[in-house]
């Protein structure tokens, strides 16, 4: 054995190291590697390395590549191309001159035959005379079957004006329906009811922007008085003419007559300050401007007996004052009506005493305060009426109105379906509803005749109902 001086240790591991090494021989392991390695190498034989070369190819070793005919600038065969594509300008409201404007309408370049026959059937029935002192208060059971004979039929249905619908004024006369509209984009739209023809109605643009307030004068309705953002205008018939009678750079926001004969009027700004304007006065310049401490005016209504009274509907005020006492700066209400708890749209005293108001307020409640003959007691009788008032702000927001020939009743438009236009009886007791197949929208806006069972009411489309 030749190990015979190792240790049995030694020997032992020796022999180990020989069986394994005789095992290891059995698996052919070199052969397998060897083999191993040779098949790499050909597998990399096949893999094909980039060349950083920078020479030149041939034109015709590159495919040809597809480039568009846009960027190549090139003509279609059917089509030409567009040279520029520019970007449409963005729409903008046109700006009305300052200073009179002929009542022409805005699709004519001079008036026509069919406008003048609007025109003079406007100044035929301003000439009747109009007084309402020998009109009566129905009680109300005759004022309710008034109600339910109206209808609305569907050659009383019209678009009037382009936009939504933000206020009305209708003609006094008992002999022709003669309606006028204020929209968003400072239109106002005359219509005889009457003239079934496409010519019964025209539309005029003496404003920029939004009209939110207009009425026919009760001492001339010849006299259409309408309220833009900017100037207040009036629409004179017999000259055929919009006269400015008073321009601000605050926006405006509501108006009402002082005087019976309307020589003079209250107007109210967004901001929460009012303006006297008294039209015999030269210039356009207000004759006062006050603060009444609102962060926002929204509505003034003057009282219908003491006209030294208005009454201010603010942000969530609505409060009394005397014109009279009206001061540039710290000026007092004589009362408050409370109870608002979020922002109120409007608030109008009752046509004939004056003794209740109704507001609506975005609580959805329509209130009715009661009063004495004391107008520092005026808030004593609150009678709220659950209303929806959430129109969102594509409609107008719901103003509800005294019927003039009744002191204890108000209309106001309504969210429920089907549509109809809601009669409320001071106390809170729903009336009538006006509803029709023909009334399929909101109208949030309405305006009741003065002596006649004739409503009519504006939704956001332009359209006006006459029921």
């Amino acid at each position: 054995d030749g190990h015979s001086q190792l240790s049995a240790y030694e020997r032992k591991r020796l022999k180990n190291i020989t069986e394994n090494a005789k095992f290891f021989a059995s698996l052919k392991l070199h052969e397998s590697a060897a083999r191993l390695n040779q098949l790499t190498t050909k597998r990399q034989s096949h893999v094909t390395k980039r060349v950083n070369d920078s020479r030149p190819r041939k034109a015709e070793e590159e495919p040809a590549r597809r480039r568009s005919m846009r960027l190549l600038r090139v003509e279609p065969l059917d089509l030409p191309l567009l040279e520029s594509l520019a970007r449409p300008a963005p729409e903008e409201y046109p700006q009305v001159p300052a200073g009179p404007l002929p009542m022409v309408p805005e699709d004519q370049a001079e008036s026509s035959k069919w406008t003048e026959t609007l025109l003079s059937t406007w100044m035929r029935i301003s000439e009747v005379n109009t007084d309402h002192a020998d009109w009566s208060t129905p009680d109300i059971k005759r004022y309710q079957e008034s109600l339910s004979s109206m209808v609305l039929s569907e050659e009383n249905v019209r678009k009037v004006v382009k936009a939504r619908v933000c206020s009305l004024a209708i003609h006094p006369s008992q002999s022709t329906i003669l309606v006028a509209a204020g929209d968003k984009l400072g239109h106002v739209g005359l219509w005889n009811v009457g003239c079934r023809a496409e010519e019964g109605a025209h539309t005029f643009i003496p404003h920029s922007f939004q009209v939110s307030c207009m009425y026919f004068s009760p001492s001339n309705p010849a006299h259409l008085l309408s309220l833009g953002s900017d100037t207040l205008r009036c629409a004179d018939v017999t000259r055929a003419v919009f006269d400015e009678i008073c321009r601000s750079e605050e926006s405006f926001s509501c108006f009402d007559f002082l005087e019976e004969n309307a020589c003079s009027a209250i107007v109210s700004h967004w901001d929460g300050a009012v303006a006297v304007v008294d039209r015999r006065s030269p210039g356009l310049s207000p004759e006062l401007s006050a603060d009444l401490g609102f962060r926002r005016t929204r509505t003034v209504h003057v009282h219908p007996l003491n006209r030294h009274y208005f009454l201010a509907a603010g942000s969530v005020d609505v409060c009394v004052f005397d014109v009279r006492y009206l001061k540039a700066e710290g000026n007092k209400p004589l009362s408050s009506l409370p109870g608002h708890t979020k922002s109120v749209a409007s608030a109008y005293f009752s046509p004939v005493t004056g003794n209740r108001v109704v507001t609506m307020c975005a609580d959805d409640k329509l209130r009715r305060p009661g009063s004495r003959r004391d107008t520092s007691d005026i808030c004593t009788l609150p009678f709220p009426c659950r209303h929806n008032s959430n129109t969102g702000r594509w409609l107008s927001r719901f103003r509800p109105i005294w019927d003039p020939k009744q002191e204890h009743c108000f209309l106001v438009g309504s969210m429920a379906q089907p549509r109809q236009i809601l009669v409320f009886q001071d106390t809170g007791t729903l009336l009538h509803s006006h509803r029709g197949q023909f009334l399929t929208s909101v109208c949030s806006i309405n305006v009741v005749h003065p002596s006649q069972s004739i409503l009519v009411g504006g939704n956001s489309s332009g359209r006006l109902h006459v029921f």
